[in-house]
């Protein structure tokens, strides 16, 4: 029995032997064969599914394609707005109904203590603070503006400005025509008016157009000025020359006594080449109540002249 089963236990034994040796060689086979190249890829990288996809659930991606970050993030942002569920929509809020009708109104309340008596007096002493007030505020930005060389400029106090009254006596008034002045001869100017054009004045009853004079109603000081236009076009033509002593005097005096009386005198030659010139006199006079003045033109020329219409005449009470 042991004699029959030796036999076939070594033909068990080879052939496990040629089975492990046959494997050996398959596996080393294998192991040379070239490796398959990876198939390319040939559709995009961020690929997009249907709406009814997303919302079905997960979305399988085969197993050799990849997938960019990118391009799935563009189209989750430009994914349409409807889609969402209806919590997430915005929910418009209903307007505002009209305004109701204005309610009764509220019972009166109880009266105030009684104000202050606004007087007149109380009033101008008021203004009069508002001014000085102001007048501070100038000065204060006058300071400012001056440089420390110069002196600040005189402001008028409040007590200066109340000084400034109306002007009771003053008049400006012109010539009406020519006046002919013959040679050697001294001339009072009359028939005087006042210019219809504004800017011309005449207050008080002091002046007297028609004889030219100006009557002080009260004693006090007096300006006076005046404005002579002359044309010496015969002194120029005439065959005899000019000598030193032609000229010609203004003057405006009191009582018509220039000699006795201060006067304000203006003395001109005659070598003017222009035709017409001007002759003008100004300046200050003391006036008892009653006295007048007046406009003379003395020609001490060999030939006449002529005071042309529209020489001025004025004057005005400064002060007593």
């Amino acid at each position: 029995m042991w004699c029959g089963a030796g036999p076939l236990a070594v033909v068990a034994a080879v052939f496990w032997t040629q089975c492990v040796l046959m494997d050996g060689v398959g596996a080393k086979k294998e192991r040379k064969k070239p490796k398959e190249a990876t198939p390319q890829h040939t559709e995009t990288y961020n690929a997009t599914f249907s709406n009814s996809e997303e919302v079905g659930g997960s979305v399988k991606v085969p197993d050799n394609q990849r997938v960019d970050p990118l391009g799935s993030w563009m189209d989750f942002v430009k994914r349409p707005v409807g889609n969402f569920p209806a919590k997430c929509r915005k929910r418009k809020r209903p307007l505002p109904g009209p305004p109701g009708p204005p309610g009764p109104p509220g019972p009166q309340g109880p009266p105030g203590s009684p104000g202050a008596e606004v007087t007149p007096e109380v009033l101008l002493q008021d203004f009069k603070d508002m001014i000085k007030e102001a007048t501070e505020r100038r000065a204060a930005a006058l300071d400012r503006q001056t440089r420390p060389s110069q002196q600040p400029t005189a402001l008028l106090t409040l007590e200066g400005m109340t000084s400034y009254r109306r002007i009771e006596e003053a008049f400006h008034c012109k010539l009406r025509g020519p006046v002919v002045v013959d040679k050697k001869t001294l001339v009072e100017l009359q028939n005087f008016q006042t210019p219809p054009a504004k800017g011309a004045f005449l207050r008080g009853s002091g002046m007297d157009q028609s004889t030219g004079r100006f009557t002080a109603p009260i004693t006090g000081i007096y300006q006076f000025s005046a404005n002579v236009h002359i044309d010496h076009n015969e002194v120029k033509r005439s065959k005899s020359q000019l000598k030193a002593r032609d000229n010609v005097r203004v003057l405006i005096c009191i009582e018509s006594l220039c000699h006795r009386y201060t006067s304000l005198e203006m003395i001109v030659g005659l070598e003017s080449n222009s035709k017409i010139f001007t002759v003008s006199v100004q300046g200050l006079l003391e006036l008892q109540a009653g006295q007048y003045t007046s406009i003379f033109v003395d020609n001490a020329a060999g030939a006449s002249i002529t005071i042309q219409n529209g020489s001025d005449f004025m004057g005005m009470l400064l002060g007593v």
